[in-house]
């Protein structure tokens, strides 16, 4: 059997109030002379236990000895007896940053006081002031600080806190970890709340932040240069942020910067950024890239203020390129001198004038490459700032430049780049950089259709002339031009350069045709480039009569040919036809390099002596044009092949021409060129008429969609729609009336402004 053992239960004896407040106040009493630092030993673990215990058998005896809301109280009354007697009084004669320092100690100890009574009153905490949702001990020593010595002092100490400030930025040393402390009183007062923050220190810090920046600011707007006074502006920021990590609270930041900002900047934008000695475009005219990086992180906070230097921006640009423009147009004009004038003073002169206009797109280049990095770097990329260089150079680049479109310019000059013996001598990485730099400039241009179309004639001679330099670069700028606006962009202009290919193999298979027909071959060495009609620019045909010589090459292939496709039919192109041929003179045999005209002009001379004009034009069937330019050639230019009577540089139909025996010249070899034709106003011509048909595809998709739209909005959707050049307004209406002619649209019987599509 297990024994029970009988416990006695010994009733604890109740402390009365008095014999228990006498145990605390002594530990209150000590905590006292502790914080003011008189000799005294810390608590030790019986002397803290034995307050503790005294509290908690207060609070959980009988209901008739419960003295838990009478310790509260008595709580209450020890802090604020605390804080008549000792805090108040120290705080009372001190000022500026003795007051400071003294009322950074005594919260300070009245924070350490608080603790020590929560510990020691932590039962009145967890279970007293829960249940009664009163106050809690924190909650009631900090509102006794607040309403006893926060309210009586927060107007000096704020006076004393900013006077410090003031005192930093004026350039004297303080003491930062005292303001911190400061200011961390007005924080943490609020318990929890900025308000006390704001309305007792922030505000009036603010105030005097911009008094302080505008008195200095008008000081500076005129002693100092705009790079000098942005250098104060950016130090001024870098000081006030400085003061937020180190004594200021964090949600200052941006009020305290945004006021600085206003003061130092937004009101003198205007006077800094259109200063005439050291403003915005003075930077940009002397390339100032730091200062424009500095510029540009400064203004951008500022509202409207990146507009306003965008603008300024793109004003400088389009004054530079439209100057480049007028230096074009003046040297090709020749405004201050005359012609003559040159030819006798400085007969060197024309070359330059006219290298000088080949260069105008190489400088168009150099201002473009100079500007890129302003954009990308020093406004760091910013879409204002894209737009406004885009918007400048699309303004000089589509005026005409020395009588020409930029296009056309453009388009010789890659052609200059691409071709063999061309002037421009580059490597090959260096001429991929360059002819991306022209396909970029070409986005700034309106007319890229008629880009195409120059280009299209360059491309044709030299691919048909083995003018080419390099096929890689040939690809690879249709490859970029590709990128850029689309593949029908470039897809006449690709399939030019696979017919030359394709050209190659048949050419290599008609002289494997040869080798196995020797009746066939005609005993003279045919090279034929077959192309594709759609692709290549239209070239005129004629019935001429060809030499019986070349007759019997052209039956040859005639009879190849269907060998190699049965649904082609060829047509002839003898105008883009060269030949060689060996002319034997009294004193030397050369080879003449010719085009095929020229050649059978000179072959009649096999047969006779002397013809005349009329002769030579019944035995050719060509056009009076094409005679004069071949016999010119021949005889009235360089290289006199023929004789003439009468003899004088022009071609007339009364003129008799004979073989000149006695030419000679130091080459063995010679090219005779053609007179050159400029057919500047044929791809014009062609061009308008294909902008017509592109005008009237665009209108009949865009009423195909919509049914029915009214005039205004069909004419801008047609100007959207349409890359490929910028459309002028009387076309697009002409065009829609042609349409209503041809019964594609019709106007609305009832508004004269509404059109609708006929299905």
């Amino acid at each position: 059997m297990k024994r029970k053992r009988a416990v006695r239960n010994k009733k604890r004896k109740p402390i009365l109030f008095g014999e228990g407040w006498e145990v605390i106040e002594q530990g209150v009493t000590k905590m006292k002379r502790i914080l003011e630092g008189l000799p005294e030993p810390p608590f030790t673990s019986e002397e803290y236990m034995k307050i503790y215990t005294t509290i908690h058998n207060m609070c959980i005896q009988s209901s008739q000895h419960d003295y838990t809301e009478k310790l509260y109280i008595k709580y209450k009354e020890v802090i604020k007896e605390y804080i008549t007697s000792v805090v108040l009084p120290s705080l009372k004669d001190k000022h500026d940053e003795f007051l400071l320092r003294e009322l950074v100690i005594r919260w300070s100890n009245h924070k350490v006081m608080t603790k020590w009574l929560s510990r020691f009153l932590s039962y009145l905490s967890r279970f007293f002031i829960k249940r009664n949702s009163l106050p809690s001990l924190d909650e009631v020593a900090f509102t006794s600080f607040r309403d006893q010595v926060y309210k009586k002092t927060k107007g000096k100490v704020k006076d004393a806190a900013i006077s410090l400030i003031d005192q930093e930025r004026c350039g004297e040393q303080i003491d930062r970890g005292l303001l911190k402390n400061v200011i961390e009183i007005f924080v943490e007062i609020g318990m929890g709340k900025m308000d006390y923050y704001k309305n007792d220190f922030e505000e009036e810090m603010l105030k005097e932040t911009t008094a302080y920046y505008s008195r200095k600011a008008s000081n500076w707007i005129l002693v100092e240069s705009f790079p000098d006074y942005m250098l104060k502006v950016e130090e001024c920021l870098r000081r006030e942020k400085d003061r937020v990590v180190h004594y200021l609270h964090a949600t200052s930041e941006p009020k305290l910067i945004e006021q600085v900002r206003h003061e130092v900047l937004c009101v003198y934008s205007s006077q800094l950024l259109e200063n005439e000695k050291s403003g915005c475009c003075v930077l940009i005219q002397e390339h100032k890239v730091d200062e424009l990086s500095r510029m540009y992180k400064l203004f951008s906070k500022i509202d409207d203020s990146l507009c306003r230097i965008s603008q300024i921006y793109k004003k400088h640009v389009t004054v530079e390129g439209t100057t480049l423009v007028k230096k074009a147009d003046d040297v090709a004009s020749n405004k201050e001198v005359t012609i003559n004038y040159l030819l006798r003073q400085y007969p060197f002169y024309l070359s330059a004038l006219f290298g000088h206009i080949k260069t105008f797109v190489r400088e168009v280049i150099e201002l473009h490459d100079k500007n890129m990095p302003l954009v990308n770097d020093c406004f760091q990329n910013h879409t204002l700032f894209h737009k406004a260089l885009k918007e400048a150079f699309e303004i000089f680049l589509n005026k005409t430049v020395a009588g020409s479109s930029t296009a056309e310019l453009l388009v010789n000059y890659c052609d200059n780049i691409l071709k063999k013996g061309g002037s421009e001598k580059h490597s090959d990485e260096a001429i991929e950089q360059i002819l991306e730099k022209a396909v970029n400039l070409l986005g700034y241009i309106y007319d890229k259709d008629l880009f195409v179309e120059f280009y299209r004639k360059k491309l044709a001679r030299r691919l048909l002339f083995d003018k080419s330099a390099n096929e890689d670069h040939e690809r690879s700028i249709l490859t970029k031009l590709k990128q850029q606006n689309g593949a029908h962009f470039t897809s006449k202009l690709e399939g030019m350069v696979t017919d030359m290919i394709l050209a190659r193999e048949t050419q290599a298979d008609f002289k494997e045709y040869l080798q196995y027909n020797p009746h066939t071959n005609p005993g003279i060495d045919l090279s034929v480039t077959v192309l594709t009609t759609g692709f290549w620019p239209s070239y005129r045909s004629s019935d001429f009569h060809l030499p019986f010589e070349m007759t019997k090459c052209i039956q040859a292939f005639k009879e190849f040919y269907p060998t190699k496709t049965n649904s082609r039919k060829l047509t002839w192109i003898y105008s883009l036809g060269t030949c060689n041929i060996t002319a034997k003179f009294e004193l030397q045999t050369i080879e003449l390099i010719v085009t095929t005209y020229q050649a059978a002009v000179l072959l009649l001379f096999n047969d006779s002596d002397r013809l005349s004009y009329s002769e030579i034009m019944s035995q050719l069937n060509l056009a009076d044009d094409d005679i004069v330019r071949l016999l010119q050639s021949l005889c009235c230019l360089k290289y006199k092949i023929l004789n003439k009577e009468p003899n004088t540089n022009s071609i007339s139909s009364d003129d008799v021409f004979a073989f000149n025996s006695k030419f000679t010249n130091k080459m063995r070899r010679i090219r005779i060129p053609l007179p050159i034709v400029d057919e500047k106003k044929k791809i014009l011509e062609v061009v308008d008429k294909d902008r017509k048909y592109v005008v009237d595809a665009c209108l009949i998709r865009i009423m195909k969609s919509r049914k029915v739209l009214n005039h205004q909005q069909l004419i801008t959707e047609c100007v959207e729609q349409l890359k490929v050049f910028k459309p002028d307004l009387k076309l697009i209406k002409k065009r829609i009336e042609d349409l209503i002619n041809r019964e594609y649209l019709e106007r609305d019987s009832e508004n004269l402004n509404l059109y609708r599509y006929l299905t």
